[in-house]
């Protein structure tokens, strides 16, 4: 039976008391961020505090120590192992940043228009392997094994992405793939390596992945949303960037399926020729309307954060299993 999550959250006041409830693990968190990630260039901290430090979600290493609680673990190791996730997810920006010329990242200037390409490269590679050395410290290989699959996957969705941009063949099932490997890959990781630490069984190690998976694949879709819907302030980047970027995302893969030929045509023209005025940019915004495809990734979205909070019913009742399913409100509620 699909889970209807207000039946779970009532308002949004509940995702905010649920957000102070964890409060103390946020504070660990940072704390555990703040004493890993060093390096003894100064300049390499610099680059590195930039990105780490913006105000970033710390959705991955969240996940992580909710996973190893779910499985009941109460050590404050998990949160050594939570930096693991939220390094790698600022070495992919940093990267990200470049490939794609990002004008704003997390409401700030990106490190590579303040320190040049090749250092915004070289921090993010100095975090991959920071995380993966950081990783390799706990006994379980399985830990590092996850770790190194993710980073591999996390490069081919990109790869997959940069081949496909402003190609009108890529379909649905491509952008799934790409999402899995760019996104959703590292939140179904974070949750896998907690519950691997915390030494819960292969069905629960495998359900909190699901979890994870779900709900990577869904905030990716709520991101491609909202880089036609947000407040550019608000998401803390510039908004419209897919467009002038050729990226087929699934509201536009909807709607080159859906528009008429006409207006088919002109789409793809705006996705290849690089750059975008606000008229087009408001009249693409107006055609993922009509044709439904906001409608349809925000439908998709839901339905996946459902099945994430399915995956937690073989655990039993608890406030973290409770938590963590209005943990996946903020997934569709989210504004930046």
């Amino acid at each position: 039976m699909t889970l209807k999550l207000s039946k779970i959250t009532g308002s949004k006041k509940s995702l905010k008391e649920v957000m102070d409830f964890f409060q103390p693990d946020f504070v660990k968190i940072e704390t555990t961020l703040k004493r890993h990630f060093a390096s003894h260039i100064s300049f390499v901290n610099q680059i590195s505090s930039h990105i780490i430090f913006a105000g970033g979600k710390r959705l991955r290493p969240l996940l992580t120590v909710c996973s190893a609680k779910l499985c009941n673990y109460d050590s404050d190791d998990i949160y050594d192992l939570s930096a693991v996730p939220e390094y790698l997810h600022a070495a992919s920006l940093l990267h990200d940043d470049v490939v794609d010329a990002g004008e704003m990242r997390r409401g700030k200037t990106p490190a590579y228009k303040i320190w040049g390409n090749s250092a915004a490269v070289l921090v993010g590679d100095f975090l991959y392997a920071r995380a993966i050395e950081l990783a390799t410290r706990f006994e379980d290989i399985r830990i590092a094994r996850a770790i190194s699959k993710t980073v591999a996957l996390m490069s081919e969705g990109e790869i997959i992405q940069l081949l496909h941009a402003k190609v009108p063949s890529f379909d649905e099932k491509t952008y799934l793939d790409v999402i899995y490997r760019k996104t959703a890959a590292l939140i179904s990781t974070s949750c896998r390596i907690g519950a691997i630490m915390a030494g819960g069984s292969l069905d629960q190690i495998e359900a909190l992945s699901n979890y994870g998976l779900y709900i990577g694949q869904a905030f990716q879709m709520v991101d491609d949303v909202l880089d036609y819907t947000a407040d550019s302030t608000e998401f803390g980047k510039v908004i419209g960037t897919d467009l002038a970027e050729g990226k087929l995302t699934l509201p536009i893969v909807v709607a080159l399926e859906r528009a008429s030929r006409k207006n088919r045509d002109r789409l793809m023209n705006l996705l290849c020729q690089g750059y975008a005025s606000t008229s087009d940019f408001n009249w693409v915004r107006e055609l993922l309307m009509e044709t439904g495809g906001i409608q349809y990734t925000i439908k998709k979205a839901k339905n996946l954060v459902d099945q994430a909070c399915e995956s937690l019913d073989i655990f039993p009742d608890s406030m973290i299993k409770t938590n963590m399913k209005v943990l996946a409100l903020y997934v569709l509620e989210r504004k930046k």
